[in-house]
């Protein structure tokens, strides 16, 4: 099970980034545009959250099924963490579910404002926090607590 929802995790990974940039991007030229806030915006909202949740339910099972993790748990209060267990094991956990949390809180608050041009605030300041949290979170190939492929194969 590991060895499939691991590069699951890593390929809707992108589609999650994308997403949040994208509605990030329409949000950001709503609000100053002072446009509409259109159906087309409402899907991509619906859908970032969507693939977020997704993204969530995938690692939260990752973690019960990681090595890192379980390393972590068996050695965290002797001291013989390496960094990896500890990014794995708390940090990015925390993190993603945390940037989840600000997603889901701005698409649910968008969805009940009345003001489009609130709907586009409302989505750009949560999105961009959790977008934050994300990149922060990612065990990028270049990250020194973490180093991970960009996209693993399966």
């Amino acid at each position: 099970m590991y060895s499939i929802l691991l590069p699951l995790h890593s390929v809707i990974r992108w589609l999650v980034l994308i997403s949040l940039l994208i509605t990030i991007g329409k949000s950001l030229l709503g609000y100053y545009k002072h446009s509409v806030f259109s159906k087309t915006d409402n899907r991509l909202r619906h859908w970032t959250a969507t693939f977020s949740h997704i993204q969530l339910l995938i690692g939260m099972l990752l973690y019960t099924q990681s090595p890192f993790v379980s390393y972590f748990y068996d050695t965290y209060k002797s001291g013989n963490l390496n960094t990896e267990a500890l990014f794995f094991g708390a940090i990015h956990i925390i993190l993603m579910f945390i940037a989840i949390l600000f997603i889901s809180i701005g698409s649910s608050k968008a969805k009940r404002i009345a003001s489009d041009n609130e709907k586009h605030k409302t989505i750009l300041i949560w999105f961009v926090l959790g977008l934050v949290l994300i990149f922060l979170a990612i065990p990028w190939p270049f990250s020194p607590l973490a180093v991970r492929p960009l996209l693993r194969p399966f």
